[in-house]
């Protein structure tokens, strides 16, 4: 197995991942390994209950791209564990190789085909 290749790949998306997170949300500073939606940019202090309502809903939608994007973000960060581990490329559930074609579509991926959830 090619885990240059691999570990390449996914410290590539890990970047455009944080990128992707950043433009959403912020490290929390009390756990820097998690993610917290920000509210959006509009000003609310004298704003009337339309523009309080758009911030709301602004934040609601970034709390659901972080909770995505942050989801993606650790199974990639498990991979390149895996991989400096050496126990990358093996299926969770029964300790099987994955695939080098689902490794190629999907290199974060955790399980077989047969168990994929």
């Amino acid at each position: 197995m090619d885990y240059k290749h691999f570990k390449d790949k996914l410290e590539e998306e890990k970047t455009l991942l944080e990128k992707e997170l950043e433009k959403v949300g912020r490290r929390n500073p009390d756990n820097p390994s998690d993610w917290e939606a920000t509210p959006g940019e509009k000003d609310t202090s004298q704003a009337d209950e339309n523009t309080v309502a758009d911030s709301i809903e602004d934040y609601e939608g970034n709390l659901a791209i972080v909770n995505t994007l942050e989801s993606r973000y650790r199974d990639v960060k498990s991979a390149l564990d895996k991989i400096k581990n050496k126990t990358y490329g093996i299926c969770q559930v029964c300790s099987e190789e994955i695939s080098m074609e689902r490794l190629e579509v999907n290199p974060s991926a955790r399980s077989c085909r047969k168990h994929m959830e």
